[in-house]
């Protein structure tokens, strides 16, 4: 590992790349020379298929559509590379092509810090789950968004799962694809530094914050919310 990000810090530019106290939308390294910085430990997606024998597959493993632009960080680093990136969620990899050949490239997630990915207007800050970061069930290496990052920690956890074809079943539903679908789990951080899994709800918080029994209940039916993700969120500002 040391040798890895003693190649890293030799190939970048350091005068070139962003430091966390700038801006991160300052004009930075051309996509080449940001991919120098990580082509040695990045691997090939070319390779990675699926059974298409039927009608094929719906969706894909990756959180977006397409590529989207990012800035990321690597694991012993202080600088952010600027890249277009996408999430491989069943792969647990970091996605982005090589500007020469096109090549779609995998970066494990083991080797990312945390990566801020711009989509819909928005940017999006997303970490990776270490050993021991949660109660039960998740292992490390998956990728979490980050919702709220300061005295309550609140994540949000994306996952893809393939619902297969089932026509050859006898009483099957006839569907002749298979898809991915992408569902998330919420989790806030506890006094004992690990990720408890909540519902979006009062009742789930109320679980949480037992002493905040009053302003949970009354910021919840304070004003409409756009969704409860939202809800949430504006209750743990008051908080």
């Amino acid at each position: 590992m040391k040798k890895t990000l003693l190649i890293i810090i030799l190939v970048l530019d350091i005068s070139l790349v962003y430091s966390q106290e700038n801006s991160l939308y300052q004009n930075g390294l051309t996509a080449e020379q940001n991919l120098k910085a990580i082509g040695g430990i990045a691997q090939s997606a070319g390779g990675v298929g699926f059974d298409t024998r039927y009608e094929g597959v719906k969706g894909s493993p990756g959180l977006f559509e397409k590529l989207q632009p990012s800035f990321l960080m690597i694991n012993g680093q202080n600088v952010f590379i600027q890249l277009d990136t996408n999430l491989d969620l069943v792969s647990n990899s970091l996605l982005f092509n090589y500007p020469k050949t096109g090549k779609l490239m995998a970066l494990p997630s083991k080797m990312v810090k945390e990566v801020r990915i711009k989509t819909e207007g928005k940017e999006l800050l997303f970490r990776v789950s270490g050993p021991n970061d949660f109660q039960r069930e998740i292992k490390e290496g998956r990728f979490y968004q980050v919702l709220e990052d300061g005295k309550i920690i609140f994540i949000k956890l994306p996952i893809k799962k393939l619902i297969e074809a089932d026509y050859k079943a006898v009483y099957g539903n006839d569907r002749r694809y298979d898809e991915y679908t992408t569902y998330y789990k919420y989790y806030l951080r506890g006094s004992d530094s690990t990720f408890h899994q909540i519902q979006l709800n009062k009742k789930s918080l109320l679980k949480f914050f037992p002493d905040k029994k009053d302003i949970i209940n009354e910021t919840a039916v304070s004003k409409t919310y756009e969704n409860d993700e939202a809800m949430v969120i504006d209750i743990l500002h008051k908080l």
